[in-house]
């Protein structure tokens, strides 16, 4: 996964670095770590406790793309702001999401 997403035949799967206790619920944009991994930032209001932050990232990523909260999975960092989402789409969603998630690190390069 060289950017923030990487599509299969069955969905995306998403870096994402959550933010809890922000002061709105937003899908920040894309941002690169210091050892230059790209995610998706993510602000959520929630606290992150007892998987609190977490259900609202499928809250947020589902309005965002437009998809199901049921096609939304966290699959890797559950505990970590660091984590990797899994989002499944047939292959229209998967474009759909492609082309505004490839809009979302254009504009980063363009910054």
């Amino acid at each position: 996964m060289s950017g923030a997403w990487l599509e299969d035949q069955t969905g995306l799967t998403l870096r994402v670095r959550l933010s809890p206790n922000a002061s709105k619920d937003a899908v920040a944009g894309v941002a690169e770590t210091a050892d230059g991994l790209c995610h998706l930032a993510v602000r959520v209001r929630a606290v992150p406790e007892k998987g609190k932050a977490n259900k609202a990232l499928i809250v947020i990523l589902s309005r965002f793309l437009g998809v199901p909260k049921r096609d939304i999975e966290v699959i890797r960092g559950t505990t970590s702001r660091l984590k990797t989402v899994r989002v499944s789409g047939d292959a229209a969603e998967r474009q759909r999401m492609a082309v505004l998630l490839g809009e979302m690190e254009n504009e980063r390069d363009t910054d």
